[in-house]
């Protein structure tokens, strides 16, 4: 039994699983509402590097998982991903909000887990020792830095006026297929003098949010995934879909949407531009105010 077998959300899916998916696509009609969906980019701008230079309390979409976040005083960015290519293979869709070499000197670098789209050994191979890295339980030795450390789910480190905690996921890890929950996954609460934010990681739907939201408090900001959902018999166990992460943020009982995880690669098999159509119609749906859903262009900031 691998080391974080017990904490993985059910059910596993395997090879078979993969097979049977790859079969089904192929079967799979795309028309013109699909093929006009999927041709959807996210915008992209060019404000991010100035408002992060600045100094000021800011967010920032780089793409996919990755944000840049100034709280604190601290320039913190999550999942790290610049690559053209995911393991050289799948290619990226939008370029990075911000350009690697452009970014301000990165105080903290948050992993979520060892998934190729979060952790990105070429990026990681770019960044600097001078940055503090916070990973979950047993990722410390894949980061290839000297300052890294490991937390298990509600742990907390501290730097300066900043708190970050640990957080459960309903999710999985591996790296190789050899190595399946070798290592933990999670989520992190950023809490800094100008508010708390939470990055979900990965994560399928779950009571966690509920319990996050309970034992954090107040959540002023939520990145919440909304992509790689469909086929949803494969991706329930692991990915919420946008109606789901309305769920979770109203569960976490946060005050603005901070929409990620769709538009950067193509992962699964709903059109690109399907999340935000879907998250947007959900919202409304729930009479949830506008001004509090945040679907960010890459490379868009806003201050916090």
């Amino acid at each position: 039994m691998a080391r974080f077998d017990d904490r993985a959300s059910q059910p596993q899916r395997g090879a078979a699983d993969m097979f049977r998916w790859k079969v089904l696509r192929r079967s799979d009609p795309r028309g013109e509402d699909f093929q006009a969906l999927d041709a959807i980019r996210p915008g992209v701008r060019d404000d991010g590097a100035a408002v992060l230079a600045s100094g000021e309390a800011a967010a920032c979409w780089i793409g996919h998982a990755t944000w840049a976040l100034r709280l604190g005083g601290k320039l913190i960015v999550t999942d790290p991903v610049w690559s053209k290519k995911l393991s050289g293979v799948v290619p990226r869709l939008v370029p990075p909000g911000v350009a690697l070499d452009t970014m301000p000197p990165i105080d903290i670098v948050l992993v979520t887990h060892d998934h190729r789209d979060h952790m990105d050994a070429p990026t990681l191979a770019r960044l600097g020792d001078e940055s503090l890295y916070i990973v979950p339980l047993g990722n410390g030795a894949r980061i290839g830095h000297p300052n890294v450390v490991e937390l298990d789910w509600w742990q907390t480190h501290e730097v300066g006026d900043v708190a970050i905690t640990l957080v459960p996921a309903r999710h999985w890890s591996m790296r190789e297929p050899w190595n399946k929950n070798a290592t933990l996954w999670g989520g992190f609460v950023i809490r800094g003098p100008e508010g708390t934010a939470y990055h979900s990681g990965d994560t399928a739907w779950g009571e966690h949010f509920a319990e996050i939201g309970a034992r954090i408090g107040s959540i002023d900001w939520a990145m919440l995934p909304i992509g790689a959902y469909s086929p949803r018999w494969f991706m329930e166990s692991q990915h919420i879909d946008p109606s789901e992460a309305v769920r979770g943020f109203t569960a976490l009982g946060a005050k603005n949407f901070l929409a990620m995880h769709w538009g950067t690669f193509r992962l699964t098999d709903e059109p690109i531009g399907e999340p935000p159509a879907r998250l947007r119609a959900y919202w409304r749906e729930q009479g949830l105010p506008d001004e509090r859903l945040w679907i960010l262009d890459v490379g868009e900031a806003r201050r916090l």
